[in-house]
């Protein structure tokens, strides 16, 4: 959806000053369908929601893009992505944060390596962003005009609220479970709602 840059998700942020930079500069990424997602996106809402510092927590920002115009489905190789990677990395480096840049038409090669199971190709970003780990991470956003677009699957009300479901289109319970421990870590006041109770939010 397209939105002002008064929106509660683009102005909180855009306050983060880790992000910030990157999104005032975003023409020099030159990554196609480029967008930020997931964990900087939730950690900074959540540093908001519960009086941390903006960058607490955020050891990375997440940013993804989808390109099949140089991926050859025969060649494994990674070298586009990690020159791309590497390039993005070196624009921000005094960020101080580890920039992870990802092509999520490549995904479903190296997934199975690394977390045990095959997943299908991903058709898009916003394919890929619906099948993220939890709810309140389903979540991108990219300037679009003079405001911004936000992908959110499933809304905006978990993020918000602090509230942890999980995505069960592809995570495991062991991922899930990891994830949350690594967030209550930082965010003790987090409403973690349990594997078992959670439904499945394509039902």
């Amino acid at each position: 959806m397209l939105v002002d840059l008064d929106h509660p998700l683009v102005s909180c942020v855009l306050e983060n000053p880790s992000i910030r930079p990157i999104w005032d500069r975003w023409d020099e990424l030159a990554l196609p369908d480029c967008w930020i997602v997931a964990g900087c996106l939730a950690q900074t809402v959540w540093n908001t929601k519960f009086g941390y510092p903006l960058c607490r927590g955020l050891s990375d920002i997440d940013l993804v893009y989808f390109d099949l115009v140089y991926f050859d489905p025969d060649d494994l190789t990674e070298s586009i992505e990690q020159s791309r990677a590497k390039r993005v990395g070196d624009l921000f480096c005094d960020l101080g944060l580890w920039i992870d840049a990802k092509n999520e038409a490549r995904v479903h090669l190296w997934y199975e390596a690394k977390f045990g199971y095959a997943i299908a190709p991903y058709t898009s970003v916003v394919d890929a962003i619906e099948s993220f780990p939890t709810t309140a991470t389903s979540v991108g956003i990219r300037p679009a005009d003079d405001g911004a677009e936000i992908a959110c699957p499933f809304g905006l009300d978990d993020l918000f609220g602090g509230i942890v479901r999980p995505n069960k289109r592809q995570i495991t319970r062991g991922i899930y479970s990891s994830k949350v421990q690594k967030w209550l870590a930082h965010w003790p006041s987090l409403q973690v709602v349990p594997w078992e109770d959670a439904k499945d939010v394509y039902d």
